[in-house]
């Protein structure tokens, strides 16, 4: 079945990306500051105090991206820590399952091959299609994106078990909501962090309890 999903999620602020000069809603973006000791830092909730500075959510822009074009922004020096773009997946991928676990405790998150497929072809809306990045192909092909929901693989088994409690997840979907569309939006970013992720490296095994 397809992965269906929207290409923008919801109207909003705009913010231009420094690297590309592109303008897009603030979700498609991550927003930097400069520390205290001049050192860019990302700011993934979006609440640090002090200018912001934006990029895409792409490896790639922020792997491009120089010193300078921050100095630029900020209109000052600072400096730039390696391995920036890992420290961002790191967070989001923690930021996703945080807030996947949140809505699982409100009722609004569920796992297992047999509970999905019944929330797919029930009256349950769903918001999002969840499966981990290195769940079989075959096994995931069962199941298919309800129309107007999202689909998202940016995860691996076991960190989608972390978001459920369980040593491995599969399989997962979210409900409509607050917090359905707060993992949609995180899971987004992630996704443009881990661009090689799933797809056709997806060999693993369904081992999740049903």
């Amino acid at each position: 079945m397809g992965r269906g999903g929207r290409a923008k999620e919801r109207d909003g602020p705009e913010r231009r990306c420094i690297v590309t000069g592109e303008t897009a809603p603030k979700p498609g973006l991550i927003r930097f500051v400069v520390g205290p000791e001049g050192g860019v830092v990302p700011d993934i909730l979006g609440k640090l105090p002090g200018r912001g500075m934006y990029v895409t959510a792409d490896r790639a822009v922020i792997e491009a991206v120089k010193p300078a074009q921050f100095a630029r922004a900020a209109k000052g020096k600072v400096t730039l820590p390696a391995g920036l773009a890992d420290e961002i997946e790191r967070q989001l991928a923690r930021r996703v399952i945080e807030t996947i676990s949140l809505a699982r405790k409100a009722g609004g998150a569920i796992c297992g091959f047999e509970k999905v497929k019944g929330w797919l072809a029930g009256s349950a809306t769903v918001r999002a299609l969840l499966q981990a990045s290195d769940g079989s192909v075959r096994g995931k092909d069962k199941l298919w994106t309800p129309t107007g929901a999202r689909y998202f693989d940016c995860l691996t088994s076991t960190e989608l078990g972390l978001a459920f409690g369980r040593q491995s997840v599969i399989h997962a979907a979210l409900a409509s909501g607050g917090l359905g569309d707060r993992v949609v939006e995180e899971a987004a970013r992630l996704k443009g962090l881990r661009a090689n992720v799933g797809g056709e490296g997806a060999t693993g095994k369904d081992t999740e309890a049903k």
